[in-house]
């Protein structure tokens, strides 16, 4: 199957996905307050930071002590905490949906709440990943830049699958980053064509509603055209990473219960990724 025929799918699946966010509007509740909480986070650390060091801007800078990888790592934590868990609760929610119920925002909260130990292991690993590839950046120059992007992609594809295995599978972070690469090493191969999908779809959303929402207020007052744009832009993409989520837990129902879904053609969820067949990766 050639680039544009896996794009094509992969465009179809994610109109599908949002097919299903647009039946459950309270789906795009979960991105939206992650999102809020996550800059909440940041503007706490910012806060620390500031209140560490003044406003010596160089000193916050040149900062690189051990207090300095603490905090990083504290941060990562936070903010990987905060996006499984809200990750996790979306899952469960589609798949309330797939089995034909009517969930509410509500519902993948509490199933989050259940998880929250599952959850905060794999933050942890998370944290730690983030923190070694920081390190190797800041110590390693343009090379070190260069691997830890390397290891970055794959730490993306092999994850793939982590956030409904934390969900279903009673496993620990390392069990589950074992458990998502074997889903994706026998049944997915190495290159997910649905990420162009939602990249496009983001795209397009972007040029058509949030630069001209942004222009036509900037016109009023730029302040004010940046923050509508800005809202634009958050609100959209919060749409298409609950959408994304929703095409992920699908198609993991799809693989782990071996049954394809009403939402979905499993002909189309199987041919939607390169094969490892074709490209062995792992």
């Amino acid at each position: 199957m050639g680039f544009f025929d896996r794009l094509s799918k992969g465009w179809r699946m994610g109109i599908a996905s949002l097919k299903i966010i647009q039946k459950n509007k309270q789906l795009v509740l979960f991105p939206i307050i992650s999102g809020v909480a996550l800059v909440l986070v940041i503007a706490s650390f910012v806060g620390i930071t500031y209140a560490s060091f003044g406003a010596d801007l160089d000193q916050i800078a040149e900062q690189s002590t051990a207090t300095d990888y603490v905090l990083t790592f504290l941060y990562y934590l936070i903010c990987y905490f905060v996006i499984v868990f809200f990750n996790v609760g979306l899952v469960h929610c589609t798949r309330i949906y797939l089995q034909g119920g009517k969930p509410n925002f509500m519902d993948g909260v509490r199933f989050s709440m259940k998880r929250i130990p599952t959850i905060l292991g794999w933050a942890v690993l998370s944290a730690t990943v983030g923190l070694l590839l920081k390190a190797i950046q800041e110590n390693s120059g343009v090379l070190g830049n260069i691997i830890a992007g390397l290891i970055g992609v794959v730490w993306s594809i092999v994850t793939f699958f982590v956030v409904p295995v934390l969900a279903y599978e009673e496993v620990g972070p390392f069990e589950a980053l074992k458990r998502s690469g074997k889903i994706m090493k026998e049944k997915w191969g190495e290159s997910i064509g649905a990420s162009f999908s939602f990249g496009i779809l983001t795209l397009v959303a972007v040029l058509i509603i949030a630069l001209p929402l942004g222009f036509i207020f900037g016109m009023i007052n730029p302040i004010l055209g940046f923050v509508v744009g800005g809202l634009a832009f958050f609100l959209i993409q919060s749409i298409v990473s609950s959408a994304e989520m929703v095409f992920i837990a699908t198609v993991y129902h799809s693989v782990v219960d071996d049954q394809p879904v009403d939402a979905f053609d499993s002909e189309l969820i199987d041919d939607l990724f390169v094969h490892k067949e074709k490209k062995g990766m792992f």
